[in-house]
């Protein structure tokens, strides 16, 4: 937790990569990000693997690559991650 709490613009990036394959349904992701946060997670890292989890669900991510091809998949996948990432430093900002 030392990696997403005290160096926060880089727990927020690794919190929007991570967030990516290891997506947890929303039900999961709650205790989960509790006790994340408990032991020490930036509330900037929660919110990116908050938006990254569901944006990248594989049903949602198949449906992506089969409707628009692979080019704009891999976008996809990009502009999800970099909004994780700048919403999450601007929730670490804030608060």
């Amino acid at each position: 937790m030392r990696l997403f709490g005290n160096q926060k613009g880089f727990g927020v990036l690794m919190a929007a990569t991570i967030g990516v394959p290891l997506y947890v349904c929303g039900g999961g992701t709650i205790p989960l990000l509790m006790e994340w946060l408990s032991s020490g997670m930036s509330m900037g890292s929660a919110t990116a693997f908050m938006i990254t989890g569901p944006a990248t669900k594989i049903t949602n991510l198949g449906a992506v690559k089969i409707v628009l091809g692979i080019r704009r998949f891999i976008l996809y996948l990009l502009f999800s991650m970099l909004f994780a990432f700048l919403t999450g430093l601007l929730v670490d900002s804030l608060i």
